[in-house]
Parts: structure tokens; C-alpha cells; sequence
């Protein structure tokens, strides 16, 4: 089923894969038994619905997560159910995406203000007479 980010952008079915492997945590037998944790695989290297731009943010965003083959890996054990496990799992993919829409602000390098240059200075002098009155006191 494809996941609908936006409403210009869906993550294709052919674009994930998911395997089911077995949980770590509390269970009890049904840790052993049962493959309830999922291992979401998005191919964001290859996905045709994302620019080059939010790719590099994505790549960025997702840290340790991203491959070398440019594919981007959720893994998801916070539940006893494998469905949730992978509805979490979708819901994060989808929310990762989201914020590398988000183009970051440009920075724009000011100067400070005269009177916030003076202020500063003047703050600095009233501190330095207060520790320079904290010396030895002659008698």
C-alpha cells in the first residue's frame, strides 16, 4: 500500500521494502515465537517523487539510517504487534520526508546595533568593577 507524504508526494510500493524479523524486549514466549519487529527499507537514492535537494536533507535527517546504496532503514520492535510496528514505521518514513521538504532558512550575517555594541561594553565595565572591588582589602 503506498504512503501518502503530501499531497504532491506517495512513496510507491516498489520504492519499500519490508521484512518482519524477531523483537528484543518484553514478550515473554511470544518474543520467541512470533516476528513482530519491522525493518522498513525506502530507496530514496532511486524514488522519482523527490528532488536532489530534499534527498541531501533526507540523507541528512536520517543519520546512521541512511546506506551507502542510498536507501534509508527504519527499524521499528516498540510493540507486541507486527501491525503497529509497521504502521509506526510508515509514520515515521513519512514524517522524516516531511521535514526534509522543509527548506532550511538562509542565514544572513548582521551587524550589531550601535546601541547594543554600547550596552554590552557598559555591562562589561560595571562587571569588571565588581570583581575588581572582591580584591584584598588594604587596612
Amino acid at each position: 500500500m503506498p504512503i501518502h507524504v503530501t499531497d504532491q508526494i506517495t512513496i510507491a510500493d516498489w520504492e519499500l521494502t519490508e521484512s518482519f524479523v524477531r523483537s528484543s524486549g518484553p514478550g515473554g514466549q511470544n518474543v520467541n515465537k512470533v516476528s513482530s519487529a519491522v525493518e522498513l527499507r525506502f530507496e530514496a537514492d532511486r524514488s522519482p517523487n523527490l528532488s536532489p535537494a530534499v534527498k541531501r536533507r533526507l540523507m541528512r535527517l536520517a543519520g546512521r539510517r541512511w546506506t551507502k546504496e542510498g536507501a534509508l532503514v527504519l527499524f521499528v520492535e516498540e510493540t507486541r504487534s507486527q501491525a503497529r510496528n509497521r504502521e509506526i514505521a510508515e509514520t515515521r518514513l513519512a514524517e522524516l520526508i516531511r521535514a526534509a521538504l522543509v527548506a532550511p532558512k538562509v542565514r544572513r550575517a548582521t551587524r550589531p546595533t550601535k546601541g547594543s555594541v554600547e550596552r554590552r561594553i557598559k555591562e562589561k565595565k560595571v562587571r569588571g568593577e565588581v570583581k575588581a572591588g572582591r580584591g584584598k582589602v588594604e587596612e
